[in-house]
């Protein structure tokens, strides 16, 4: 027998498999997919709240590249107040763990809306500094490790949950920037969020998406995605720190290969959209990959890669 659980910052999970945020709404919207079950899943992470309502980003929205998706949706929510009062009652608890993602233009704003959901029944809060589809806040906080510093300070003063603060893969250093938020307050890493990209109409000559740029995700990310969970494990560890890896995870052996890396809990997201039932097949591969490897936790797989050490220079024979 294993056992498929995780326990991250006092947190129990069922399964170490989560929904990233942007990709499951708010909790409701994939209940209506045949075989579906919030229960199969370890936790899903809530769409990106800011205090106050945002329409998003003007259209195109979202285009597809190889292998992988452009979104710049801009972070459209009802916002916080309204997330409270309208969606929040509409989830089921005991299904499975429903983490709000959290975002501001401002350090105010980010204190504010973490403040409103420290009086919800969640049991933890996502702290997005990496979001690359916005104007304001959003990865200019997470490509800035003072300001990233600052903002989860701020967070952190304003709750007694657990913050899980989103790193953004687009800054110079994402272990020094990992270092900053852990010692600013963060209990657990979420690595990574999207990559800049822009898609252009040869025929137009401008941009596909209305605004301009946005997020890659998808298979294509998942080299880069890798990299960066190894880098940040390494600071990682050395403060116990949990890290929830993502990025182009679409098989058990994408998962397992982030937990190789470092990761404690995965999430999927572009992936679900072509497959809601992914999360399940995924939890089920896990499963027979540890059986195999006669394991029984997943936390025997966190961190276990063992790097080649005979190493040659580049272009060296």
């Amino acid at each position: 027998m294993v056992d498929l659980s995780v326990d991250l910052c006092g947190i129990h999970f069922n399964s170490p498999v989560a929904m990233a945020s942007g990709n499951a709404g708010y909790g409701i919207e994939y209940q209506s997919v045949s075989g579906f079950s919030n229960q199969d899943v370890g936790a899903v992470f809530l769409k990106g709240t800011s205090l106050e309502p945002k329409l998003g980003n003007k259209p195109e929205r979202v285009m597809e590249s190889p292998s992988g998706l452009l979104n710049s949706i801009g972070l459209q929510n009802p916002g916080a107040r309204a997330v409270i009062e309208e969606y929040l009652p509409k989830l089921d608890l005991s299904q499975s763990k429903f983490i709000i993602n959290v975002s501001g233009s401002s350090i105010e704003e980010y204190a504010e809306v973490v403040r409103l959901f420290n009086d919800t029944d969640l049991p933890a809060i996502e702290v997005n500094i990496s979001c690359p589809n916005v104007k304001k806040g959003g990865a200019a906080f997470g490509n800035d490790p003072d300001m990233a510093a600052r903002v989860v300070e701020a967070c952190r003063a304003s709750t007694t949950k657990p913050l899980i603060v989103k790193l953004s893969p687009n800054q110079t250093d994402i272990a020094e920037g990992a270092r900053r938020v852990i010692e600013a307050g963060a209990d657990a890493l979420s690595a990574i969020n999207t990559l800049m990209g822009m898609q252009i109409d040869v025929k137009t000559r401008k941009p596909t998406l209305g605004n301009n740029q946005g997020g890659l995700s998808g298979p294509a990310i998942k080299p880069v995605a890798l990299l960066k969970v190894h880098q940040v494990y390494q600071v990682a560890k050395l403060h116990n720190i949990p890290i929830i890896g993502l990025g182009g995870i679409a098989s058990a052996e994408d998962a397992i290969e982030f937990f190789l890396a470092g990761a404690s809990m995965v999430a999927v997201g572009t992936a679900v959209a072509k497959d809601p039932l992914l999360v399940k097949k995924i939890n089920k591969g896990i499963a027979k990959y540890m059986q195999a490897n006669g394991m029984q936790s997943v936390a025997e797989l966190t961190g276990a890669l063992e790097l080649n050490t005979d190493t040659v220079l580049c272009g060296a024979v």
